[in-house]
């Protein structure tokens, strides 16, 4: 399932994802991958896990909405659920 606008009470711009993965470790070296890249971009999502299960939610608070570094880390965020899915972590 791909990105979707941010639907409910959050009326605010954003983009959000549900990742599934094998197990909670796949879903931790996910997370590790993004925090690397989100640390580099100084562009941080909002997420929320529970074992193999990666819910995330990108918006930029600069700009009060979406912003191409957005669009930067969901692209960045599928290569890796692409990477780890396919075993080439």
């Amino acid at each position: 399932m791909g990105w979707k606008l941010l639907e409910g009470d959050d009326n605010r711009d954003a983009i959000c994802k549900t990742y599934s993965f094998v197990d909670f470790n796949q879903a931790w070296e996910f997370m590790g991958k993004v925090a690397v890249v989100a640390e580099e971009m100084e562009h941080h999502p909002e997420w929320f896990n529970v074992y193999n299960r990666v819910e995330v939610t990108l918006t930029t608070h600069d700009c009060n909405g979406l912003s191409t570094n957005d669009i930067e880390m969901a692209n960045k965020m599928d290569e890796f659920e692409t990477q780890l899915l396919s075993g080439q972590s």
